[in-house]
């Protein structure tokens, strides 16, 4: 969705049928750029109050990272520490299973990478058959935030209502 507002265009203009296949996969760490240029698309109705336009990122170079486990996030953490590149991205997704919710505890068991990665490939197959892939042209979510979460995205009822936090719970002893 970002890449679509940011840039004007669809996601499927810039990347072959919409998927951004450098930030997808099981490798610890994934790394892209995405050149912006000197052409921004208008902001959503939906999020003007926070970003009345893109203008700001004409010329600029979009850095985005995805990585998953909790010793890929300390490398990610300590390189920002650093300075290193990372402390350049514009957005970081930290994912804590093994190419993300699809190599999680809420699986089915037995897995091995083997099977991940083709549950991967079934996934992003079903994907690619549905005709809405993107939330924001779901007409569903838009009138939930047209008749429900009115303040938006970023608004307090979606944070209180769509955002969780850590909560310390102890050890689980078996």
């Amino acid at each position: 969705s970002v890449v679509e507002f940011v840039l004007g265009k669809k996601t499927e203009d810039i990347f072959e049928k919409a998927n951004i296949i450098p930030l997808r996969g099981f490798e610890g760490i994934k790394y892209m750029e995405i050149p912006i240029g000197n052409e921004v698309g208008p902001v959503p109705d939906i999020i003007k109050h926070l970003v009345p336009d893109w203008n700001w990122l004409k010329g600029a170079t979009l850095k985005i990272a995805v990585t998953h486990g909790t010793a890929n996030a300390k490398k990610i953490m300590d390189d920002i520490k650093a300075g290193g590149k990372f402390s350049e991205c514009h957005f970081i997704e930290f994912m804590a299973c093994p190419g993300g919710c699809i190599g999680g505890g809420g699986q089915p068991i037995p897995t091995t990478p083997e099977i991940r990665k083709l549950r991967a490939k079934a996934i992003y197959a079903e994907d690619q058959s549905l005709e809405l892939r993107k939330s924001h042209e779901n007409p569903h979510v838009a009138k939930i935030y047209e008749e429900f979460l009115t303040d938006g995205p970023c608004g307090h009822k979606s944070h209180k209502l769509l955002h969780t936090h850590y909560t310390k719970r102890g050890r689980y002893i078996s």
